[in-house]
């Protein structure tokens, strides 16, 4: 009897030293692999304990969040524009120095699928972009247009100028036309941007014609003096580009973005320095934010991709990512670097919300994406669904069909088959 206990004893102490052995083998002191509790992994789990696995009753519509220090609405990321080449819509393209603003105009003129493409000769440097019937154009840029509203004209001039240059191309006779204008522009890294620029200046370049317009009329060589006395700065170094207190290298970007009325346009004694910095970035961002579409030219793809799902218009030829500028050739130190990005603070806080915004712009883009070819396929199972149930339906009625004529023909029998009884 008592041999007979201990048998019966000895099984289950055996299985439990086996289930311990067999889990101390698959899960070894330390191991990440065998967490139990809270919804988190066993060892036999097809889902890593760092992926949360999606709930069954998940609304796969549900608006997607994007984490950002900047609380970008809905509003914010979604930008599309039902541009209406045929009718009244007006894409202005604010061009920055040094930002790949001429590739990008170039590509607008010489890159776009178009009804009517732009006409571009040879020897000319301005395309002429007319709609399809009419002789008005759909494009104010440097190679449409010109420099309609003075050289390199920012968001100040442009928002006052390119209304009244757009009606004064209008024949005189016709009446005038409401527009919508879209604005758009491309940023750049504020340090490379800078740097580019400077080589630009080392090389002849001046922007002189440059008007430089707000409210009505030009700056005075007071508010705005010269930073060299020549003709041009030809050969002028990185440290005397740098000490010129008026060189509008600095910062260049937020400036002209911003609403230069603001900040009583270039009189720096109207607030102070601290105020007028604070006024700049805010209305650059503001501008920035409520433009139809902005690129950036680090990112050249995802630009073209962001134009494209913006306007509907469809580029022939892919963007090219070009990263050998004369600005990646240039070597400067860290003091020379930080004392750069010092002069452009204000580029460096807009080009940090401008990534911010353009990369979840992009991710918007795809996540509509996603829920469109999700949309696509449910319509498609849906007409299938539809199809396959028309068929199982005509299928049913062309049996009751059959079956009325069987019993048709069957009565039809009956009846013969009676009429000759009684005539029998």
């Amino acid at each position: 009897m008592d041999d007979r206990s201990n048998k019966l004893l000895l099984v289950p102490v055996l299985t439990v030293l086996f289930v311990m052995i067999g889990y101390q083998y698959i899960c070894p002191a330390g191991s990440m692999s065998c967490r139990f509790g809270n919804g988190e992994s066993s060892p036999f789990s097809k889902y890593p304990a760092d992926v949360k696995r999606d709930s069954p009753d998940r609304d796969e519509d549900a608006p997607f969040r994007f984490p950002s220090k900047f609380n970008f609405t809905r509003e914010d990321l979604y930008r599309h524009v039902d541009f209406d080449i045929k009718g009244n819509d007006v894409i202005v393209f604010l061009h920055i120095q040094k930002t790949g603003g001429t590739t990008f105009g170039r590509h607008l003129v010489r890159n776009i699928h178009l009804e009517r493409p732009c006409d571009c000769r040879s020897g000319q440097k301005k395309c002429t972009c007319h709609r399809p019937g009419k002789a008005e154009s759909w494009l104010f840029s440097r190679f449409s247009t010109g420099w309609s509203c003075g050289l390199h004209a920012d968001w100040t001039e442009l928002t006052n100028c390119v209304p009244a240059v757009m009606n004064k191309k209008q024949k005189k006779d016709a009446p005038l036309n409401r527009r919508n204008f879209y604005y758009i522009t491309l940023l750049r890294d504020p340090v490379s941007r800078y740097l580019s620029e400077w080589k630009h200046v080392q090389r002849g370049a001046t922007w002189k014609t440059a008007l430089h317009m707000c409210d009505g009329r030009p700056p005075t060589p007071d508010e705005l003096p010269a930073c060299y006395s020549s003709e041009d700065w030809t050969g002028v170094s990185l440290e005397e580009f740098m000490t010129c207190p008026s060189n509008l290298a600095n910062n260049r970007q937020t400036r002209m973005l911003a609403d230069l009325s603001l900040v009583g346009c270039y009189n720096l004694s109207s607030m102070s320095e601290e105020r007028r910095a604070e006024l700049l970035l805010s209305s650059a961002k503001r501008n920035l934010l409520r433009m139809a579409f902005f690129g950036l030219t680090e990112f050249q793809r995802k630009t073209q991709f962001l134009f494209e799902r913006t306007f509907g218009l469809h580029f022939i030829t892919a963007f090219t990512q070009i990263n050998g500028t004369r600005a990646a050739g240039v070597t400067v130190g860290t003091s020379t670097r930080r004392r750069i990005e010092e002069l452009n603070a204000l580029d460096m806080q807009l080009y940090e919300y401008a990534r911010e915004l353009f990369s979840q712009r992009v991710q918007y883009c795809h996540h509509q994406e996603r829920q469109e070819e999700r949309e696509r396929k449910r319509q498609q199972r849906r007409r299938m669904k539809e199809q396959k149930a028309s068929q199982i339906q005509q299928q049913e009625d062309d049996e009751q069909k059959d079956l009325e004529q069987e019993n048709t023909e069957l009565t039809g029998v009956t009846e013969d088959y009676s009429s000759q009884v009684v005539r029998w």
